[in-house]
């Protein structure tokens, strides 16, 4: 039995429906210092449940009708655990459904911003001192709910939905139908700690703190007097990592940096400067040639990230043979790629070559991923709770393929060149412009388009280069940086008149979504 808690920390399941916001739920939960774990409905039986004994449990929202056919649901003997339970949109509807209530397709479908009346005699709502009894909350549903269960009371409404929140605070059930867990809804997060705290009794023992003494003490009970191989990119989460090894296990770990090439200028230097000085065994392998050479005429970006991802375990597996025995594969894995690699019930939107492009075979016991719940932001706390320099701790993402998806098309050296060229001039005017730790991530990308354009009196015909740059707290959405236009002025002018085959550059205005924030 788990006894509501994880490694000594109280712990939330957040049962996942499939819905576009479920990770946000994750995240928000643990801004409350409360460590959660996302697990599809699919993978959830009542034994299970029993089993985690959580303090609490979230059903988050999902796109089908809970009246569909196959639609996504659980046992209806959750509700007589005694475990306080909060449903967020369908998740609401599907507690309705479940307990005897009414489920309908709305005259009017709610979508985004909407007007929100609540009864502040609902503890969600009433402990928080703030909240009007009129407020913004953000809705998307197509169907409501039309009839209460039994034992339930209506605390929110809105003019089109007649239950946007019910309760049976008896049973300490409590379900929303709009979004506390976006932004866009006004005091969602108090609201979310109102049920963490004031409902499930839990008291927000999770912190970066802790959580690095608990990966530390895990690590090592898992590795033992074991060898780990890590591959060090130089990135935020190889970084963070090899520092939470090396604290974990000392000179267990060896460190390997391949250079595959596609690295921004001057990184493969930067990188192996920058670890010189730690307590790490570090190995880097040139390796450039061999990854252009089975990346030749290759232009799917799928194919070019399985055949990046195929290149990088071979290489471990040679360098691994070169060192003795090594017992495990460490990989700098975060949320953001398992969830867009297609977990649980989520769409596959890109595979990533640390998470969907590895071999069935690989030559090592294990491979191990210490980061595999974390956003970037709680990897970046983690990294400072480390020690470890605020110029690697702020370090701009980087995909693991590298520029060979910031390319469009087949990759050649002359293309790596004119991007790492650009790309260095993109990063050097917003570092000038400070604003660097404003925006998330930004970067070049070299398009395959060609236009025509004029250079003193020749007729050119080049590439056009786009720019990228969005802003996001935990990169699972993301709007577009509002660049001030001078310092677009001063990249383009400089892009074009000192990078050769560039005579066109335009900036990605576009959100996540509807976008990824890569390219490819």
């Amino acid at each position: 039995m788990r006894q509501n808690d994880v490694n000594g920390h109280e712990y939330v399941l957040i049962i996942d429906f499939g819905g576009q916001y479920n990770q946000l739920i994750a995240r928000r939960v643990r801004e409350c210092n409360v460590y959660c774990e996302v697990i599809p409905y699919r993978k959830i039986t009542l034994d299970m449940v029993r089993e985690l004994d959580p303090k609490g449990i979230i059903f988050t929202g999902g796109p089908q009708s809970v009246y569909g056919e196959n639609a996504p649901s659980v046992d209806k003997g959750i509700f007589e655990l005694g475990i306080p339970i909060l449903g967020i949109c369908y998740g609401s509807q599907l507690m309705a459904y479940l307990l005897g209530g009414k489920v309908q397709t709305c005259t009017t479908s709610e979508y985004g911003k909407t007007e929100t009346f609540y009864n502040k005699e609902c503890v969600l709502f009433g402990s928080i001192k703030a909240l009007p009894e009129k407020a913004v909350s953000w809705m998307s549903h197509t169907d409501f709910i039309a009839e209460i269960p039994a034992g339930f009371k209506t605390v929110a409404h809105t003019e089109n939905c007649p239950t946007a929140a019910m309760t049976n605070a008896e049973k300490k059930l409590y379900a929303v139908q709009f979004h506390p867990e976006v932004n866009h809804t006004e005091y969602g997060l108090d609201m979310l700690d109102s049920f963490l705290k004031n409902v499930c009794g839990c008291k927000g023992d999770w912190t970066m703190e802790s959580y690095a003494d608990s990966a530390v003490n895990t690590i090592r009970e898992k590795v033992g007097d074991g060898k780990v191989l890590l591959a060090l990119s130089g990135g935020v989460d190889s970084s963070v990592l090899a520092m939470l090894l090396s604290k974990a296990i000392g000179k267990q770990l060896t460190c390997i940096f391949v250079d595959h090439g596609l690295m921004r200028k001057n990184e493969g230097d930067e990188v192996e400067a920058a670890f010189a000085g730690h307590d790490i065994n570090f190995v880097r392998v040139n390796a450039k040639e061999r990854f252009l050479g089975k990346l030749k005429g290759v232009s799917d970006p799928e194919t070019k990230r399985k055949i990046i991802g195929e290149e990088f375990i071979r290489v471990f597996e040679e360098e691994a043979k070169k060192l003795g025995r090594v017992d495990f594969l460490a990989q700098g894995t975060i949320y953001p790629d398992v969830i867009e690699s297609g977990s649980g019930d989520a769409a596959v939107i890109k595979s990533h070559h640390n998470v969907g492009g590895l071999p069935d075979h690989v030559d090592f016991k294990e491979i191990i991923e210490p980061l595999r719940m974390l956003f970037k932001d709680e990897t970046r706390r983690l990294g400072q709770e480390l020690g470890l320099s605020e110029t690697l701790v702020w370090r701009q993402p980087f995909p693991g393929p590298g520029l060979a998806v910031r390319i469009m098309g087949e990759i050649t050296d002359d293309k790596l060149t004119i991007l790492q060229d650009a790309d260095y001039i993109f990063r050097e005017e917003i570092a000038k412009a400070g604003l660097a730790r404003q925006i998330g991530q930004y970067f070049a990308v070299l398009t395959q388009n060609r236009s025509v354009g004029v250079m003193g009196d020749f007729r050119t015909y080049d590439y056009t280069l786009a720019l990228r740059a969005v802003t996001t707290t935990d990169f699972m959405t993301a709007d577009f940086a509002r660049i001030p236009y001078e310092v677009l002025e001063v990249c383009s002018a400089r892009i074009v008149n000192e990078v050769s085959h560039v005579n066109r550059v335009v900036y990605d205005i576009t959100t996540k979504p509807p976008a990824t924030i890569e390219w490819e």
